[in-house]
């Protein structure tokens, strides 16, 4: 059964990002479900400005080479924390190439903040590549996250005209890093579908991700955000989404969610019957 959404929760929702003057990816992206999360009061921050300085031929974010850095966005975060009562967070951001460690600093600074004014609350961390950066990795957590996410997105073949600037090794060694630093966090990837991949590169890509003891996966159906983005290649269907979740589950992940409007962050706090 669909959850009801109350709009007056919708735009008390939006009322109070704008009054603390904070960037949230449920807009930026157009995610499908965000009347539905922030109804409920649920929503994924997004620090270090709103341009991102690569140009994924999926994603609505706007680009720029380069964007502002905000000294109070994570006292602001943590403020709307507080004010909306929630006890889990998810912190990501656009890629920033042109800052130090890819801005590594923003996520280590916000999730203590968050952590240090609202005690016991929850916090998953959804990062860039940081350029491959160890050292950013290391950073990140030192602050000591949740869960730890880093989005494969697509299938190794597609990088090039779905990722740009992105590399698929380089981006599961990060997942590989987190875990190396800290076997107990929980680590989380999510791939969008629908852009011309095969099912048996969907499989390698999980066997990929386990290899490195991804612990999570959603998968979800990719939509344009407009006609100037890469067009959907395929449409896949409930059976077929039901038949990826169960080939992800034999392959040993804690936790799969897979459907048509499932994205990363999307109800991420069910990882609380994991952590």
């Amino acid at each position: 059964m669909k959850p009801v959404v109350h709009l007056s929760d919708l735009y008390r929702m939006k009322k109070l990002l704008r009054r603390v003057k904070l960037n949230t990816v449920c807009e930026e992206s157009r995610c499908p479900n965000i009347s539905e999360c922030f109804s409920s009061g649920t929503a994924t921050f997004m620090i270090l400005g709103d341009r991102c300085t690569r140009s994924c031929s999926f994603c609505n974010v706007k680009r720029a080479v380069k964007g502002y850095i905000d000294p109070e966005e994570p006292f602001r975060i943590a403020e709307a924390v507080r004010m909306l009562g929630l006890d889990y967070v998810v912190i990501t951001s656009v890629t920033r190439d042109d800052l130090a460690l890819g801005g590594a600093f923003q996520f280590f600074k916000t999730v203590r903040i968050v952590k240090e004014l609202n005690p016991g609350v929850r916090v998953e961390v959804l990062v860039p590549d940081f350029g491959g950066s160890n050292e950013a990795v290391e950073l990140v957590m030192s602050s000591s996250p949740d869960v730890f996410s880093h989005n494969l997105e697509t299938v190794p073949r597609l990088y090039d005209s779905v990722r740009k600037g992105a590399d698929y090794h380089r981006s599961l060694n990060i997942i590989r890093m987190a875990k190396k630093i800290n076997p107990s966090v929980v680590t989380k990837s999510a791939l969008l579908v629908g852009f011309g991949e095969r099912f048996d590169e969907i499989e390698k890509v999980m066997d990929d991700l386990r290899g490195v003891d991804c612990d999570v996966l959603t998968i979800g159906q990719y939509y344009m955000p407009s006609l100037r983005h890469h067009p959907v290649v395929k449409y896949y269907g409930e059976e077929e989404f039901l038949r990826l979740k169960e080939m992800a589950e034999e392959k040993g992940f804690k936790m799969v969610v897979a459907g048509p409007n499932v994205r990363s962050s999307y109800k991420a706090n069910m990882l609380e019957g994991i952590l």
